[in-house]
């Protein structure tokens, strides 16, 4: 059967049974007696006691229109949170109209550290359900179906945690395609709030899309906000209602309201929703949870007298802090100062591609001091580049001094702030070498904070860099009020502080307990503390917490509650009873995953032990893990799809689990992601398969070699040119409304082989006139330039840069993507050699979807074949190498002699590649090319091309 295509999970910030999400909207609170309905359709903060009506439009079917092949039926989205544990199902309903087979995708983003614990799907009333199986059962089940010549997928995931998972199927005309994910994780409380991230892109219009998110704490819920992330475009449409424990909170635009606008067929719900709620603290420091033979322990006080700090602001004053963002810091930056106590110390550290500062050493924190300290900050003038690595080795160097000498009062903490919005571009450009500087030079007792300022800075390195140094970092988008927000981050990072927190439960049977928490002090965050009880043993549960705080020796006593809890939950059909045991498994899951592969096991047996009992819980609590995998098949088993993770990389956290959420970017177009086709068997055998990518694209390979696809003859016409080293090839010329250049600089081989010089594209240059943005591709590095401002990016990492309507994508050591507005692509591979090998150096090869997307006027090498030339090939005959038939070929009024051949795709095997057959033009395409090659000599990487 083809109804099963394959697909693809890639998860760049890790990853739900059927059910039917009410449509009837706040009646469902007939059970909540104390619930208020508040600020409908308002965005923000939500006060407690006032009440407004929202009135819910009807809409027919026929609002939609037939205006899509597919129509998505329905797209509901369900999350339920019980005392932070959170289970998410998300279910997409799709029916192909046309008279033609679809292809039809289903692809969710996913937070990270999230577990996906089930999925299914029906195609044309075939069902297709998921069980967790050992990886390497999964891999002979997967292995079963290829053999028996049925159709399967392979779905995989080759990032540190599950974000993006995407599935692909081919639905036959009139049939009806249905997709249900679950999956579920656990909110950590960071910054003074819990955040609960959805990521809604149904990706067309839907005739019913419904959010619900239900929240149940029974701590009480002090607060909840639910921000603008949708530019103001659905005001008026989302209902936040809340009770003393319970919340709901409702999105359920009408199809006119997911119109990008009035007259448009595009959907303006595309990014994500988000929760932001903390619970009630005021009666006591500490919840103690117990259901089920589990319990749970959040441990978070308040109103603690702070110890006293030794504290470096370190702030980026490079050109790109120019203007508001400057200016908003500097204004927190003296709110801030004004904060700091006296019996704390403190300095500023600026930087651009220099690095200076304010005192050399610390400072107490006198009125005279903080005054100079904001005069300084006032006549910062942001200019020149980012040296992050500098900067940050100076901080840390004062502060390590300041401890060698015995400066520091013992009971203190000593925390760097860094706030910088974007990437390295002087000094240190690796990220992974900065990254190893930092953590070789600061001591244990120093944590490194993060604030990422701005849309495109590299969020996730900044999250590494804090989460390796007992810190966590904070993301600040330039549109939202930066200075509060800065103040906000500091207030929580700062105060209150806790360390040698210890938990007893004294007289009580616990076992396998479990604890998530910060190492070596706790700020402004949470403990939490999960294990078993033997319930035939006692009664209630009773724990003792011991801490530090300032001078002071904290003893604080806890008491669970049980009944009370039972009932609580028994009430509430939203509450999940299970909550208790989830959570413990998810710790104790992620604690043994951090054990096993950052090496903390003692000896390879206890390793043993630990990976048996991480495969043993993963089976136990049915959740994805790098120990299993997720097989999906119809109920004859013989049609089977595979989803697994690799080993995730658990370096980052310095002894802490911690999980924050995860920005995603643009998506990257589905060709540069290459989905496979139905007809090509999927080998699993001896590597991680990459699906294979669609042929439909122009490419540039080898000395160089041009592959030019033209899609109305479904032909491959290749053609080389030889040139010398150093000249630039223009590829492709499109100055007029369009605005879009891209051009290849060749490189020579080490030496002539069999008396010849090969030549290739050692470097490639994009110049995208409308965004005033170039971007320089070497074998060396990445280099992204807009306005004043430069970035340089590694080949070394994974990284992901969004710079107005310009995504670009690095795929560690192997390809760079670019897309603009999602409509126009371009990938480029890098090809390393030996580094002694005696002839070949590294090149690019590059690779070009054909668009209609460029103007009439486009050229260059590859640019002219965009607008499709009319050929006709005949008379094939055998050539003089008897592997290389010949045939002529009529093009642009001339008929040219061709030859049949192989050439190279390297995208989905960088080392062998994959055979293109073409017909190949000789003499350096004359006669298929305009004019002669030379004529596509540029004098500069960004000049365009001047025809005659």
């Amino acid at each position: 059967m083809r109804r099963l295509t394959c697909f693809l999970i890639w998860f760049l910030l890790s990853q739900t049974p059927g059910f039917e999400i009410p449509t009837d909207g706040l009646p469902e609170f007939v059970d909540y007696e104390d619930l208020v309905e508040l600020a409908p359709g308002k965005f923000g903060f939500a006060p407690e006691n006032r009440r407004q009506q929202r009135s819910l439009s009807g809409e027919s079917e026929e609002t939609m229109g037939a205006v899509d092949q597919v129509t998505l039926y329905s797209y509901k989205v369900r999350s339920t949170i019980t005392s932070r544990t959170a289970t998410t199902i998300i279910e997409s309903k799709v029916v192909n109209n046309s008279p033609q087979p679809q292809n039809v995708v289903f692809d969710v983003q996913i937070p990270k550290g999230a577990f996906i614990t089930n999925f299914s799907m029906t195609v044309d009333g075939t069902t297709f359900r998921s069980s967790i199986r050992e990886k390497t059962v999964g891999k002979a089940l997967y292995s079963q179906a290829r053999a028996k010549g049925k159709t399967a997928g392979l779905v995989r995931s080759k990032a540190l945690d599950m974000e993006n998972f995407r599935t692909e199927v081919n639905v036959l005309p009139g049939a009806k395609v249905q997709f249900e994910l679950h999956y579920q994780e656990a909110k950590w409380r960071k910054l003074g709030s819990y955040e609960h991230r959805l990521y809604l892109q149904p990706g067309r219009l839907a005739k019913h899309l419904e959010v619900d998110v239900w929240i149940i704490e029974p701590q009480g819920i002090r607060f909840l906000h639910v921000p603008d992330t949708f530019d103001g475009h659905f005001e008026g449409v989302t209902v936040v209602s809340k009770g003393q424990q319970k919340a709901h909170v409702s999105f359920k635009p009408s199809v006119e309201q997911q119109r990008i606008c009035p007259s448009c067929l595009e959907t303006a719900v595309d990014g994500e929703l988000v929760v932001l709620y903390d619970v009630d603290r005021e009666k006591k420091a500490g919840e103690l949870e117990v259901f089920n033979g589990y319990f749970v322990h959040f441990f978070a006080p308040e109103s603690l007298d702070p110890i006293p700090k030794n504290i470096l602001f370190v702030i980026d004053v490079s050109g790109s802090m120019w203007g508001v963002k400057m200016k908003q810091t500097v204004e927190a930056m003296k709110t801030i100062l004004d904060d700091l106590r006296a019996e704390d110390q403190f300095s500023v550290i600026d930087f651009n591609h220099n690095v200076r500062t304010w005192r050399n050493d610390l400072v107490s924190a006198t009125k005279t001091q903080v005054a100079d300290a904001k005069r300084y900050i006032e006549k910062i003038q942001p200019s020149g580049g980012t040296n992050i690595n500098e900067a940050l080795l100076r901080a840390i160097f004062i502060l390590n001094e300041a401890n060698n000498l015995g400066l520091l009062d013992p009971n203190s903490v000593s925390l760097i702030i860094l706030v910088s919005d974007g990437d390295p571009t002087v000094g240190e450009l690796k990220l992974s070498k900065i990254q190893k500087n930092v953590k070789q030079s600061i001591q244990d007792n120093i944590s490194l904070f993060s604030l990422g300022m701005g849309f495109d800075v590299d969020y996730d390195f900044l999250k590494r860099l804090s989460n390796e140094n007992r810190g966590i970092a904070q993301r600040i988008y330039g549109n939202q009020d930066t200075s509060s927000q800065l103040k906000k981050f500091y207030n929580q990072v700062s105060t209150p502080l806790l360390r040698n927190v210890q938990f007893n439960y004294p007289h009580t049977s616990v076992t396998d307990v479990t604890q998530n928490s910060f190492p070596n002090y706790f700020g402004g965050s949470e403990i939490v503390v999960a294990g078993k009880f033997d319930p035939d043993k006692l009664d209630e549960i009773q724990s003792i917490i011991t801490a530090t705080s300032a001078n002071t020796e904290l003893v604080l006593e806890t008491l669970a509650q049980m009944d009370d809890l039972e009932d609580f939950l028994s009430k509430d059909k939203h509450a999940d009873p299970d909550f208790t045991r989830k959570l413990w498994a998810y710790l104790t899951i992620n604690q043994l995953l951090a054990e096993r592969y950052r090496s903390l096991a003692p000896t390879a047996a206890t390793k043993r032990k630990i990976t048996k009992k991480i495969l043993q819980m993963s089976l136990e609590h049915h959740v994805v893990t790098p120990l299993t995998a997720m097989v999906i098949e119809n109920e004859a088993g013989d049609e089977r799809m595979l989803a697994d993770s690799p080993p995730q990389d658990y370096s980052c956290c310095s002894g802490a689990l911690y999980y924050g959420s995860r920005v995603s970017p643009d998506s990257i177009p589905a060709w540069a992601n290459a989905s496979p086709t139905p007809v090509v068997p999927m080998p699993v055998e001896g590597r991680v398969l990459e699906s294979t990518p669609p042929p439909h694209v122009m490419r540039v390979e080898n000395d160089p070699h041009f592959i030019i696809y033209l899609p109305k003859s479904q032909s491959n016409i290749c053609f080389n040119i030889d040139s010398e080293p150093g000249k630039i090839l223009n590829l492709v010329s499109d100055p007029e409304s369009v605005g879009i250049l891209v051009n290849g600089q060749l490189v020579g081989a080490k030496k002539p082989n069999n008396g010849k010089l090969s030549t290739y594209f050692g470097k490639l240059g994009f110049y995208f006139q409308k965004e005033d943005t170039k971007i320089e591709i070497s074998t060396k590095a990445i280099t992204m330039s807009r306005r004043s401002r430069t970035s340089v990016l590694s080949w070394s990492d994974t990284v992901h840069v969004v710079n107005q309507s310009v995504l670009i994508s690095v795929k560690k050591g192997k390809a760079v993507t670019i897309a603009l507005d999602k409509e126009m692509s371009f990938s480029v591979l890098l090809h390393r050699v030996w580094k002694k090998h005696p002839i070949n150096v590294d090149f690019l090869g590059i690779y070009i979807p054909p668009t209609n997307k460029f103007s009439p006027k486009v050229h260059g090498l590859i640019g002219q074949f965009m607008q499709e030339p009319k050929i006709r090939i005949f008379n094939e005959r055998p050539g003089k190498d008897p592997q290389k038939p010949e045939a002529s070929m009529e093009v642009k009024g001339q008929t040219l002699t061709v030859s049949r051949g192989l050439q190279k795709d390297y995208r989905t095997d960088i080392v062998f590649g994959t055979d293109v057959p073409c017909w190949f033009v000789h003499n350096s395409g004359k006669g298929f090319i305009d004019g002669h090659y030379k004529d596509y000599f540029v004098p500069q990487l960004y000049s365009f091309l001047k025809r005659p």
